[in-house]
């Protein structure tokens, strides 16, 4: 997985709306796969039109850090997946909630350039990891 300074490197090397619309897509097609089995109701992401899912898991460092792993069946929304876990998978949990996702969206031009849906759907994504988060700094 590409690391978001990468992303956004490319993105404003990319003029056109077009082009960068093609990178997303390479971006999801660059997802690892998501086993079936975790593509379910429980990882699925309420709020996006398209099917996302999203799994986390933590680790036991101090603080704790989560990966995530996710998935959709849309293509522009698998290269929004790829970016909400390049920009937060791996990361302590209190970074994680310290990061402001929508400064890294805007130099993105996101904003500007999805749908409602596509944004809601994005948000969506945010609130969950931002939930997860919160989770795995509370004592197990």
């Amino acid at each position: 997985m590409r690391h978001i300074d990468e992303i956004v490197a490319d993105f404003e090397l990319l003029d056109d709306w077009e082009d960068r619309y093609r990178y997303l897509i390479e971006l999801g097609r660059e997802l690892p796969a998501m086993p079936e089995a975790d593509q379910n109701d429980r990882t699925k992401v309420p709020g996006c039109v398209s099917q996302v899912w999203l799994t986390s898991r933590r680790d036991d460092a101090a603080p704790p850090r989560v990966f995530f792993a996710g998935q959709s069946d849309a293509h522009i929304v698998k290269g929004l997946v790829a970016i909400a876990l390049s920009l937060y998978s791996g990361r302590p949990a209190n970074e994680i909630l310290d990061l402001d996702a929508d400064a890294v969206f805007a130099r993105l031009g996101l904003q500007d350039h999805l749908t409602p849906q596509r944004s809601n759907g994005l948000r969506s994504m945010v609130r969950r990891i931002r939930a997860d988060a919160e989770s795995a700094l509370q004592p197990a």
